[in-house]
């Protein structure tokens, strides 16, 4: 395999650094007021649903676990303590349905499983993709696809990356240890094999940085979680999709709210959140963001999840 890997020299690194600050200071803008969530009233079939001996955290209220890392999935607002997001107003719809209050439990991402586990909080939402491994810990309801996405600047010649083909020769930044990072170099793998030109790959500590790469010619495109690129492209207008990639491929891979396994909880969720689909709540949540692209038709409990690795 002839994958060509790029380092960033660090002369080239902090000059790209010194623009990314400007740049960071627009981005993510995301402002307290922004908590000013869609609501909705108190499902009876939900809370009907709900087993009797289901052992909240707090009386009355729903203690969702989220780690506020990555707008506009989650994240700090500029306060830098209110929570804001995707997941955050899905979470306070969840919460009116079940007919509770809503609190959020800040967590760092390796402590999701154990807060979940003992208790501490009674559900995850927070970005957490179904697998098979994780079925055997927890249950889950299926709220949004985990989608990757392709994106270049917006004068750029590129129209399409759909396919393994469609990389060959390209300079593309992605994100070091991850799917999108795999699903690239399998993609390489196959346009080698196949006589064409491998992929240039190229790896930024800071999404800033990457953007500004991106901007200034240094990179053809971005390959990364779609609903972060996707909400910067609305707000800043420099970028734009040229294509989706599942975060499974080649399987399909969807996102969830994750609860303890057999808690009996996973069914009434599930069940709300259909409810919101077919009220329009959760499609109104989805636009406030810029996630339209990513919803689900219905939402499923416990469905095929990725096998392991």
């Amino acid at each position: 395999m002839t994958l060509k890997r790029t380092l960033i020299p660090v002369a080239g690194a902090l000059a790209l650094g010194v623009a990314a600050m400007a740049f960071a200071a627009s981005s993510f803008n995301l402002t307290p007021d922004q908590q000013g969530r869609i609501r909705t009233s108190a499902d009876p079939s939900v809370v009907k649903a709900i087993p009797q001996n289901f052992a909240f955290a707090e009386k009355d209220t729903l203690t969702v676990g989220i780690v506020p890392a990555l707008p506009p999935i989650s994240t700090y607002a500029t306060d830098a303590k209110t929570v804001v997001g995707f997941d955050p107003d899905l979470s306070q719809l969840v919460a009116d349905s079940l007919g509770r209050k809503l609190k959020l439990v800040p967590l760092a991402w390796p402590d999701w499983p154990l807060a979940l586990q003992s208790g501490k909080v009674d559900a995850v939402i927070s970005n957490v993709t179904v697998t098979e491994e994780r079925k055997e810990k927890f249950d889950f309801s299926t709220y949004r696809r985990d989608n990757l996405g392709f994106y270049v600047r917006s004068d750029s010649p590129i129209k399409s990356i759909r396919d393994p083909k469609d990389v060959a020769g390209l300079r593309i930044i992605t994100d070091a240890g991850t799917n999108q990072e795999k699903i690239l170099l399998e993609w390489d793998k196959e346009n080698v094999a196949h006589g064409l030109k491998p992929v240039t790959v190229q790896y930024y500590d800071d999404p800033a940085v990457s953007t500004v790469a991106l901007q200034s010619g240094r990179a053809d495109a971005i390959f990364s979680v779609n609903a972060v690129l996707a909400y910067q492209s609305a707000l800043q207008g420099k970028t734009r999709l040229v294509g989706t990639v599942s975060g499974g491929w080649p399987r399909t891979a969807e996102v969830a709210i994750t609860t303890r396994r057999g808690s009996g909880l996973a069914a009434p969720l599930t069940q709300s959140l259909n409810d919101l689909i077919d009220d329009g709540k959760y499609r109104q949540v989805l636009d406030r963001w810029n996630l339209t692209s990513e919803a689900i038709e219905h939402a499923s409990t416990n469905p095929p999840g990725l096998p392991r690795s």
